[in-house]
This record gives structure tokens, sequence and C-alpha cells, in this order.
């Protein structure tokens, strides 16, 4: 399991010092891209020869506010990968409480927007089916 510290900032926030919505997708997506990083997979490179990561699929849970200054931190656990696709289990929690949750689907796709195979290496590096807690 990968983990991702985050802190809430006031631009994050709506004027009851709630975090605003659509700041998790933020969390989540810079989680990702750490997760990804610490795989050794160079997005850069990756683009650079005509591919990029894109969301397929986002279904998302919101079960409690996380507020001005909380220290969160966002899990992400893979649940499967296929020869196309990534799938991911991302939290946000402060503390042992769950605020957020979200089961990501990933494309690898094109610069014009045609879908890639994964490249055999990626799914190697610790892209293995696991099982997230429920």
């Amino acid at each position: 399991m990968h983990q991702f510290p985050v802190t809430v900032y006031y631009d994050e926030t709506d004027l009851g010092a709630i975090v605003y919505h659509a700041n998790y997708m933020k969390f989540i997506d810079r989680a990702r891209a750490d997760w990804v990083r610490g795989l050794g997979v160079d997005q850069n490179a990756l683009r650079d020869e005509g591919m990029v990561f894109v969301v397929h699929k986002i279904e998302a849970e919101f079960l409690s506010s996380a507020r001005l200054e909380d220290r969160l931190v966002v899990t992400t656990d893979v649940l499967d990968v296929t020869r196309s696709r990534l799938f991911l289990d991302q939290r946000v929690y402060r503390g042992e409480t769950l605020l957020f949750r979200a089961r990501v689907s990933l494309v690898l796709m094109s610069l014009d927007g045609h879908p890639r195979r994964l490249p055999d290496a990626l799914r190697a590096l610790g892209c293995e089916r696991v099982t997230a807690a429920e």
C-alpha cells in the first residue's frame, strides 16, 4: 500500500473551512502520481513516447469532512491489472477515520486518444494484484 501525506490548506476549503468536494480528486491524483513515480515510471518520458495515463472511471464515496489544517493520508492499493487498465482503490484518512474512498480505473492512451497496452515492464513494477481491505 502506498501512502501519501496531505495537509489541507485554506484554498482547498469553502467558507466553512471544510474541504471542497472536488479537491479530494486533486488529493488522490497527487497520490497516484507519487505512486507511479515511486514505481520508477517517468511520466514525462512516457509522454515523450506518445503515451499518457488517463482516468477512465472513478466511483467515489464522500464519508466525512476534512477541514482546514487537517493532516490527511491518501492510500493507494492496486486492485487489479489487465493488459490495458489499472484498477486502484484510493482512500483518504484523517488518523484512523476514513473520509473518502474512490475506485479508479486508469488507461494508458496515445496522445491521439487511442488506448495502448500497458508495457510488460510497467505491469511487473509492483502492479501485482492485491486485495484492498474493505
